[in-house]
């Protein structure tokens, strides 16, 4: 890969060559495992960060690029000719280990160090070629994985402080090398120096003063590939795709046409677009991941899919899915949507749409790159007990049949400092580092979920700026530096926002909506409600943006609603009594409207609170008579026959045990 002054370079290669006359060492940070693109003579190419940068290295009068890594040690990279490979490989002969584990192997690896940064000149100096002394080597080095020299770069130990100190005291001594005579430079003139380049993961991976506290050692990031690196990459791939005569490339080796142009850009720009985020070497092994399993090029995305989540299915792609969203929206179906929640018949009606949508893949299809979001996301608000929770598990059963496909967790958890922490794994070093996140390992495990955040406004800042990572990017990288992909999950956020508010001079919570209120009002009260305590109390506006249009309004529970959610909790009990012991249980009409009208007296808990008092009225005084019982054999009728409350607050139900037509 000869270079020459009309190629093109990556912006920090041209940084590194630019400013070798002024830095003695180099520390590049970021995506330096991936690969780079160089446009040479207008045509574009990818190469290993090695190459791309041993390459104009050549071109500026380096002879050699010297490797050294902690397994490795020494060795020669890359050289211009034989005999300076020859030379150098005697020269390196020597320390293996790298920075050495005793003091002896430390001071050797420094003193080869200083060898490389002199180009050995003082050992060329004595030798001779032709009658004449050898020049210094013009030699830049890498450390590879300097990451992994130091276990925590904020607590040193004492050897590891000394080498990086006497590295930087290096950095000051060197001195530069005029490129071509290999002599010390001329005051004046131009002059190189022979680099110590250390590429690492993060730019805070090595000590931070080793950087700040010298002019002579320079950081240079390397970024992640943007859109128009992808789509190059992309298009490389697809001319490497077609020459070698893949499956559906439309083209081979002596294939003069290949696809047609527009095929190919609408197929290049797919892949560009499923591989945002990706690096270009990913994108690389995902084509070989299309080639062993025979997939056409114009697949790619699906195989983008595959490489990210490491499963093949995806239940998305199959009309499956569709069905059962009809399913579950035929009201004639025991399992639907609205047989489960009742009374919110808007809610359930948008919730449907979005789902309909996540199944088509439109879900942000809007944007001019929608990225990798999520599948679909639902903000849940209103009053408590109105069926947030219940919409939830059933949107799961609809999707994926499974209540394992149901993640909830609940953010009255998450209020503290650093419980963060807890979802996407503690940051190295801190306790529970090993375990990994809660969110994340469970989202590897099965990407194809949905995921609760119940009473989100109850989580701490430092998650929500989780969320919003999760909800435009659809990934998130934990303490160990794994990624998770969230492509595939739809998120359902809940919340009692807008339906309360604080009292700021009694701080006394008081209602903003009512039962009665007609819906159109309450939805326009909670959504405006909600919009405010995102911008203006936990100063989040981005976060609603992200959420948009997916809010949705939960109603009070009307009269005829309670009345049908009684009548389901009353026959729940029934069941278990039959099913748990064999007994039968029958509510005389006089007992059911009272207990009906204890029950429904307060709107404000919905159906949570009709349940909450069926414990206290029948539940519980059930439980006494029963307990209180002799053994009770199969057949027996349990009747309810009254239900009072007495002044004291006390409920005085009469159960009455009949076993055939004999009272017990």
């Amino acid at each position: 890969m000869d270079l020459s002054k009309e190629d093109r370079l990556p912006p920090f290669v041209e940084e590194l060559i630019g400013t070798l006359g002024v830095h003695a060492q180099y520390v590049l940070h970021g995506n330096i495992r991936d690969l780079h693109l160089v446009n040479r003579r207008g045509r574009d190419r990818f190469h290993p960060l090695l190459d791309v940068l041993w390459n104009p290295l050549r071109e500026v009068g380096y002879q050699a690029l010297v490797l050294c890594d902690q397994v490795g040690g020494f060795h020669v990279a890359a050289a211009a000719d034989g005999d300076t490979h020859a030379a150098l490989e005697e020269l390196l002969q020597g320390p293996r280990e790298f920075p050495g584990q005793t003091a002896a192997q430390r001071q050797a690896v420094l003193d080869q160090l200083r060898n490389l940064t002199t180009g050995w000149a003082e050992q060329r100096e004595e030798m001779m070629r032709d009658g004449r002394r050898l020049r210094p080597l013009r030699v830049a080095l890498v450390v590879d994985h300097a990451s992994r020299l130091v276990t925590d770069p904020s607590r040193l130990t004492t050897d590891e402080r000394d080498f990086f100190l006497a590295c930087l005291k290096l950095a000051h001594e060197a001195k530069p090398l005029e490129p071509w005579t290999g002599t010390p430079v001329v005051p004046g003139e131009p002059g190189r120096f022979n680099p110590v380049i250390w590429l690492a993961d993060g730019e805070r991976d090595i000590p931070g003063w080793l950087v700040s506290g010298s002019e002579r050692i320079r950081a240079v990031a390397v970024p992640e590939p943007d859109a128009d690196e992808r789509t190059t990459m992309a298009r490389l791939l697809r001319e490497r795709y077609e020459r070698y005569g893949g499956k559906g490339s439309g083209g081979g080796p002596n294939s003069p046409s290949g696809a047609d142009a527009e095929e190919t850009a609408r197929s290049v720009g797919a892949f560009a677009r499923a591989a945002t985020g990706m690096s270009l070497r990913a994108m690389e092994e995902s084509v070989k991941l299309a080639r062993s399993r025979g997939m056409p090029f114009a697949a790619m995305p699906d195989a983008v899919r595959i490489y990210r989540l490491g499963v093949e299915k995806n239940p998305w792609s199959r009309g499956e899915i569709r069905r059962r969203i009809l399913r579950g929206e035929d009201p004639g179906n025991e399992r639907s949507i609205p047989r489960r929640v009742l009374g919110q018949e808007a809610a359930v009606a948008m919730t449907l749409d979005i789902l309909k949508r996540a199944a088509l893949g439109l879900s942000g299809a809007q944007a001019t790159n929608p990225g990798h979001r999520p599948r679909g996301v639902l903000f849940f608000a209103g009053p408590t007990g109105t069926g947030k929770t219940e919409l939830a598990k059933a949107v799961a059963s609809v999707l994926f049949d499974s209540d394992q496909a149901y993640l909830r967790f609940d953010m009255s958890e998450f209020s503290a400092a650093h419980s963060a922490d807890r979802l996407v794994g503690a940051p190295p070093g801190y306790v529970g580092y090993e375990a990994g996140g809660e969110l994340t390992s469970a989202v590897r495990e099965n990407p194809f979920r949905v995921i609760l955040f119940d009473e989100i406004e109850k989580a701490d800042k430092g998650i929500l700026d989780k969320f919003l990572q999760v909800l435009e990017d659809g990934r998130l990288t934990d303490g160990q530096g794994v990624t998770t992909y969230f492509s595939e999950c739809v998120l359902i956020f809940t919340s009692n926002l807008g339906v309360q508010r604080t009292d700021p001079d009694t701080q006394e919570r008081k209602w903003i909506v009512k039962p009665g209120t007609p819906y159109k009002e309450l939805e326009t009260t909670v959504k405006d409600n909600v919009k405010k305590h995102f911008e203006q109390v936990i100063g989040r506006p981005e976060l609603m943006n992200r959420i948009g249009g997916n809010v949705v309004v939960f109603d009070f529970i009307s009269d005829a609603i309670a009345e049908r959610i009684f009548d389901l909790q009353v026959g729940n009990i029934q069941r278990q009594l039959a099913h748990g012991h064999r007994l039968a249980l029958e509510i005389e009409d006089s007992a059911r409207r009272e207990l009906l009208a204890h029950c429904t007296r307060d709107k404000w808990n919905g159906g949570r609170g009709i349940g909450m008092v069926l414990e206290t009225h029948l539940i519980n005084p059930l439980a006494r008579e029963l307990f209180a019982a002799p053994e009770l054999g199969p057949g027996t009728t349990v009747v309810v026959t009254d239900v009072r409350e007495t002044e004291s607050g006390r409920v005085d139900t009469t159960v009455v045990l009949k076993k055939g037509d004999s009272d017990v």
